[in-house]
Order: C-alpha cells, then sequence, then structure tokens
C-alpha cells in the first residue's frame, strides 16, 4: 500500500533528524533504521534493499537483521528471502491505564458488539497523523470486512480517523487539520479543511463518527470514542460492514451498540 518511493524519503528524514548528534550506540541506530526502512515498506524488502536504504554494508546489515529474527521483530519468507516486520513493537505498544491492557478490556465488549450488530469490529489507536488497528474480531458473516493488524489509516476519510481527529483538544484538532493533506479516495471523501472541520464538528455533537464509503466504495463504518479519563482520548471503537448490510439509515442504531462498548472498555479500563 506505501508507494516505494517513501523508502528513501524515511531514510532522508532519519539522516536529517540525527546529523550532528552524538551517536553513542551506532549498532543500535542502525537496527533501529532498520525497522524504520521496514515500517514504510510493509510488503518486505530483501537484505540488499535494507543495507541501501539504511547505508550500512551488507555484512553488518545482516547480522543486526539476525538480531531482529532472533529477538521476533523481523521474520524472513524463506521462499523468497523478503524481511518483514513482523506484530511485535506494536504488541509493545499497547496502551494501558495502569497495569491493565486497552486490549485485554476490549475484546469481550468487541465481541459483544459484533455479536449485537453481526458485523466486524476493530480497535484502534493514535499514531501521529493517522490511526493504527490494533485489534479486530471479525463478522461471521459469509461476505466481511477483514484487515490486517497494524494497518495504518487517515484522519479525514473514515469514521475512525474522524472521531480520532474530532476528540482532540480543539486547538490540537485545528493544528493536524493544517497540517493534513486530504486526498480524495471516493466521490464522498472530504477534501477540503473547511468540510472537515464541519464534520468534526458533527462527531462531537453526535458522539459517534461514520462514514458511507468515504475511503474505499461499497464499505460503511460507525465508530466511537474510548476515553482513559476525561476529555482525554484513548482509543476508537467501530464496526465496519459492506454498504447493503449497513445502510445509512441503520448508522444511529449501530451508534447506540458501539458507544455501548466504549463505554464499557472505559469501565473495565477503570475497574
Amino acid at each position: 500500500m506505501t508507494p516505494i518511493e517513501h523508502v528513501p524519503n524515511t531514510a532522508r528524514q532519519r539522516s536529517t533528524n540525527v546529523a550532528g548528534a552524538n551517536i553513542e550506540a551506532p549498532a543500535l541506530d542502525r537496527g533501529l533504521a532498520i525497522l524504520e526502512a521496514l515500517d514504510a515498506r510493509p510488503e518486505g524488502m530483501s537484505l540488499s534493499e535494507i543495507s541501501r536504504v539504511i547505508g550500512s554494508p551488507k555484512n553488518s546489515t545482516s547480522r543486526l537483521v539476525q538480531t531482529l529474527m532472533v529477538r521476533g521483530y523481523v521474520e524472513r519468507d524463506e521462499a523468497t528471502m523478503i524481511i518483514r516486520l513482523t506484530g511485535k513493537l506494536l504488541r509493545l505498544g499497547h496502551p494501558r491505564v495502569g497495569r491493565v491492557s486497552l486490549v485485554e478490556c476490549a475484546l469481550e465488549p468487541m465481541r459483544a458488539l459484533r455479536d449485537a450488530v453481526g458485523e466486524t469490529v476493530q480497535l484502534g489507536i493514535p499514531i501521529g497523523d493517522e490511526g493504527v488497528i490494533i485489534e479486530q474480531v471479525e463478522s461471521t458473516q459469509a461476505v466481511r470486512i477483514c484487515v490486517e493488524i497494524g494497518l495504518r489509516f487517515p484522519l479525514h476519510n473514515n469514521a475512525p480517523g474522524k472521531v480520532l481527529l474530532a476528540f482532540q483538544h480543539p486547538k490540537a484538532c485545528e493544528r493536524t487539520i493544517q497540517r493534513l493533506k486530504l486526498p480524495r479516495f471516493t466521490a464522498r471523501t472530504i477534501t477540503t479543511k473547511e468540510t472537515l472541520r464541519q464534520e468534526c464538528e458533527r462527531v462531537v455533537k453526535l458522539g459517534y463518527g461514520t462514514d458511507w464509503g468515504e475511503a474505499d466504495e461499497g464499505i460503511h463504518c460507525v465508530a466511537a470514542p474510548v476515553f482513559d479519563r476525561p476529555n482525554h482520548l484513548l482509543a476508537v471503537i467501530w464496526a465496519s460492514a459492506v454498504a447493503g448490510r449497513m445502510p445509512k439509515a441503520r448508522f444511529p442504531k449501530v451508534a447506540v451498540e458501539v458507544m455501548k462498548a466504549a463505554r464499557e472498555i472505559e469501565r473495565r479500563l477503570q475497574a
């Protein structure tokens, strides 16, 4: 999904960020550079490509990759020799409230929501100016929405993204809107900042966000925020379905169930 040309841009940005810094652990620095390069290429890279992107000799890159494999951060397809990230970094980054894991608190309410609406339920958190999916409970329908854990999504063209944007502090929300680019994905995608501001106001007023084929034709979503304390957004939970099973007329009823699940996750986080 991420264009190949993003890789050298990431490498250049990293070089700028560390230029002039006193790197006291160069091996660690190169290891982190490998993780960043693979994050920019979710489809994976060969050892030669990694070596070129991070600017390190192939032999030393191979040793670093082997160490990351032993530690479980990357994996290699033995048939193609393509190296990819595993989900370990994502698991390490799961939000917690005290010693309570968000995912552990969310799974049962997610299953209850899946059973109530009959559709796939997903959980996401903010990462910079994007969201990332950290858990999923699939629908039992023959035709259902299913994505990979770790998938990132923008903030302007889908229900969970709108929630992550709208429920930021108002000043932070405006700064984010100013930074965002608003590419068109379908005929219904929001592509102007003023329309996005109005949509954020609507989401906050309703308490939930929706999209009707704004990111992908024929896919509808309803999302609600999860707070770990008053006015502090922790995550977002949403239900996704093909449009025929979740028409716009059904959004309010689905929203009641999604918000119910969100409140239950919050209760468990504070228990």
